[in-house]
């Protein structure tokens, strides 16, 4: 029988914080490219002067309210039919502290999410999703809903993402960045609008926020007998 799990307060994460994980963020958003932020700095940019600006970061994050976000770049892809998805992308240095926050964050929290919560998740993919659904089928269930929370991302509230956040962690240096992020603001066309609400499509850490968000929905689901599979969101 499967049981929700409990959950634990984890204290000092600022400690964990060095700077082996800081280059390993780096190579993580390396590897994974992607377009410059508002600052206009692009990864080649930054490598060029790595390791003083690696340290430089580190020393950011680990001094309590020293580091602040920039505001998102805003740009919008062509969905089709006239519709457009907004993304929202962090400079450099930025995308490299939201990966170190990852890397503490993530361990904390896998044990903690629903093993049919397949979506944004490590060694997790569409295709164990559709495994799920059809286990489900042979169980007998022959009745499904498919619903997809519209504009998901852009209109998590951050009092969910920071209440999920602190249901489990007690370090309120870690809280205060991430919160820090989600209120960054974005810039559109040359003018910076405050983000109020949402963590956006195309932040590093906000696919393991979203799911931080959603864990509530999975478990209320499972206690009250309900099969389910989710994917995203």
């Amino acid at each position: 029988m499967l049981v929700k799990p409990l959950k634990i307060k984890h204290h000092s994460l600022t400690g964990r914080i060095t700077i082996e994980r800081v280059r390993k963020a780096f190579l993580n958003v390396k590897r994974n490219r992607g377009a410059a932020g508002v600052d206009k700095q692009s990864i080649v940019m930054f490598e060029a002067n790595l390791e003083q600006n690696l340290q430089a970061l580190l020393s950011d994050l680990k001094t309590r309210g020293t580091f602040s976000p920039h505001p998102l770049k805003r740009v919008r892809i062509d969905k089709g039919n006239g519709k457009f998805r907004p993304l929202g992308i962090p400079v450099v240095r930025d995308r490299i502290a939201q990966d170190v926050l990852r890397q503490l964050l993530e361990p904390l929290f896998e044990p903690l999410f629903h093993p049919n919560s397949c979506g944004f998740r490590p060694n997790r993919n569409c295709h164990q999703a559709i495994e799920r659904v059809l286990d489900i089928w042979r169980e007998g269930n022959r009745y499904v809903l498919d619903a997809d929370i519209s504009g998901f991302f852009d209109n998590i509230p951050h009092h969910v993402i920071m209440t999920g956040l602190s249901n489990v962690v007690a370090d309120g240096n870690i809280l205060g960045i991430i919160e820090r992020f989600l209120r960054s603001g974005v810039m559109e066309d040359g003018v910076f609008k405050p983000t109020t609400i949402g963590t956006p499509q195309g932040g590093v850490i906000s696919p393991l926020l979203a799911n931080i968000a959603l864990n509530y929905l999975d478990w209320h689901l499972h206690e009250h007998g309900l099969n389910f599979v989710r994917l995203c969101g």
